[in-house]
C-alpha cells in the first residue's frame, strides 16, 4: 500500500514538530541543568561568606572596663571566649607618666593620679574629665593570639578633700577610636585638657 501525498505531508509534518519537541526538551534540560548549577554556585558563595562573617564574629573582641567599688582601679573585663594576655597602656607625654604594663588586667589610678592633679592644678577641686591612652593589648582565639592597638578614653574625677588635697576616682573607660599613636593621644590630651 502506497501512501498518498497528504499522507507522506501529514507524516513529515509529525517528523518535524516530534524533531521541535525533542529540540525544546533539550533546551528545558539545558536551561534546568544551568539553574542548579548557578543555585549551587550561589549556595556555595552565601556558605563562604557565612563562613568568614562567623571567623570574623568570633574573632571580633572589644576591651571593655568597669570601675572597682573604690573607684581607683578599672578592672577589664574577662571573657571565656577571649582571654586576655598583655596590656600596655601608653599615658599622654604631658602627664610625665611612662608606659604601665598591666599583670593584674586592671588600669590603677596610682599610676597617673600625681600627673593627672599637676596637670590640672590651680583650677577648681571639683573636675570631670577624659584621659585619652593608648591602650595595646593581645586577647586570644582559640589559642591564637591577636594584638590590638586602641585609643580609649579613662572619664576620671577629682574631689577636694579637707587636709588631703584632691582624690582622683576613676568613673569609666570607653573606647575613642580604632588604631592610634603616641601623637594622637598627646594631641587629644591637649584639646581635652581641663583648664587649669
Amino acid at each position: 500500500m502506497s501512501e498518498t501525498r497528504d499522507q507522506a505531508q501529514t507524516r513529515r509534518r509529525w517528523i518535524t514538530l516530534a524533531e521541535v519537541v525533542a529540540v525544546a526538551g533539550v533546551v528545558i534540560a539545558a536551561l534546568t541543568l544551568y539553574s542548579n548549577w548557578q543555585d549551587r554556585r550561589e549556595a556555595a558563595a552565601d556558605k563562604a561568606v557565612a563562613a568568614a562573617s562567623a571567623t570574623r564574629d568570633k574573632t571580633r573582641f572589644q576591651l571593655r572596663g568597669t570601675p572597682d567599688d573604690d573607684k581607683r582601679a578599672i578592672v577589664l573585663a574577662r571573657s571565656e571566649a577571649h582571654p586576655l594576655g598583655d596590656i600596655r597602656v601608653t599615658f599622654p607625654t604631658g602627664l610625665g607618666v611612662s608606659p604601665q604594663d598591666s599583670v593584674k588586667q586592671t588600669i590603677e589610678a596610682d599610676w597617673f593620679d600625681d600627673g593627672l592633679r599637676k596637670a590640672t592644678d590651680g583650677g577648681a577641686d571639683d573636675l570631670t574629665g577624659r584621659l585619652p591612652v593608648l591602650i595595646r593589648y593581645t586577647y586570644f582565639t582559640d589559642d591564637v593570639p591577636t594584638t590590638r592597638q586602641a585609643i580609649y578614653d579613662i572619664v576620671w574625677q577629682t574631689r577636694g578633700q579637707r587636709f588631703q588635697g584632691r582624690k582622683v576616682e576613676l568613673l569609666d573607660l570607653r573606647l575613642r577610636e580604632s588604631g592610634g599613636s603616641q601623637q594622637r593621644v598627646d594631641a587629644l590630651w591637649a584639646k581635652d585638657r581641663p583648664a587649669a
